[in-house]
């Protein structure tokens, strides 16, 4: 259970760092509801609502893997990539600098593949 631990340490952290990072442009540019037709402001709800999208449903087989019990190199490998992936995901988005996003989004749906595919191993 020390890998999920981590792993809703991590994702929380990030998914708060995200919503702040919109809270503080809805100050700056004065935009009180959705984007305000302003590309900052759309990135960075995008940015923490594709976290939240992606965060959460991981957590499901991350945690039935953590109950089987999984091995702790499956788990660390799970929890520590899916942790890069989203924040290089979340760095592509709010600064589009080389493939960030991209390489994010790949990585985020590989790990997605392999913790279902482990937990699909698991059960039978």
């Amino acid at each position: 259970m020390n890998w999920f631990s981590l792993y809703v340490l991590i994702h929380a952290l990030l998914v708060t760092l995200l919503a702040m990072n919109v809270s503080r442009l809805r100050i700056t540019l004065r935009i009180a509801n959705g984007d305000g037709d302003n590309r900052q402001m759309r990135a960075a709800i995008r940015a923490h609502g594709n976290a939240v999208e992606h965060v959460l449903i991981f957590a499901l087989p991350v945690l039935a893997l953590a109950l089987q019990p999984a091995s702790a190199v499956l788990l660390a490998t799970l929890v520590l990539g899916f942790a890069l992936a989203r924040v290089l995901h979340a760095a592509g988005m709010l600064v589009p600098v080389f493939n960030f996003r991209r390489i994010g989004a790949l990585l985020t749906y590989l790990l997605e593949l392999v913790a279902i595919i482990a937990l699909a191993i698991a059960l039978l």
